[in-house]
């Protein structure tokens, strides 16, 4: 049986994360870009994966308790002009929300960056330095597992932190 492609994606307005369906990750900057042309360059990345086909993309949920004003706006448009691509081109996505992802990866809700990038160390072997490629990581990662390939052996206390989430109708969580 042939894997899925499932592709991670954490959105940021800085350095987005992305974890392709081979496993490698990237980080996307945009330069001096601002507003609607930084999300363009933005969103055009990260559907530029997917253009390859994917069976599967699993986005980081909003997180904007440490923004304000206009960056939180910004925010805001970026993830959900993400989501309008990818609705569409009929590309089935799954949103993780931060604590369930933080828990799946390292037991915790509350994880800290070092927390997360030292479980994927430990459950992984890669040793990524940009936190934005760890989440996306971990996204990937949570794909798969979602999808019956799961890419860590995780105890089933962390398993089941996908468990409430939103996966599209055709993937059924394990």
């Amino acid at each position: 049986m042939t894997a899925p492609r499932v592709l991670g994606v954490d959105p940021s307005l800085t350095a987005t994360g992305i974890a392709h369906p081979d496993g490698h990750t990237e980080r996307v900057t945009c330069g001096d870009l601002r507003g609607t042309g930084r999300l363009a360059w933005i969103c055009s990345a990260v559907m530029g994966p997917v253009t390859t086909g994917v069976d599967l993309v699993v986005i980081e949920g909003p997180s904007y308790g440490s923004m304000s004003g206009a960056g939180h706006h910004e925010a805001a448009g970026l993830w959900w002009l993400i989501a309008y691509h990818l609705d569409g081109r009929g590309v089935p996505y799954a949103v993780i929300p931060p604590s369930s992802l933080k828990k799946y990866a390292s037991g915790k809700g509350n994880a800290t960056k070092a927390d997360m990038r030292m479980a994927l160390f430990q459950r992984t072997g890669m040793d990524l330095r940009d936190d934005n490629q760890v989440d996306a990581a971990w996204l990937r990662a949570a794909g798969m597992e979602a999808l019956g390939h799961p890419v860590v052996d995780l105890p089933k206390a962390q398993r089941d932190a996908l468990a409430k989430v939103a996966w599209p109708t055709a993937v059924a969580h394990g």
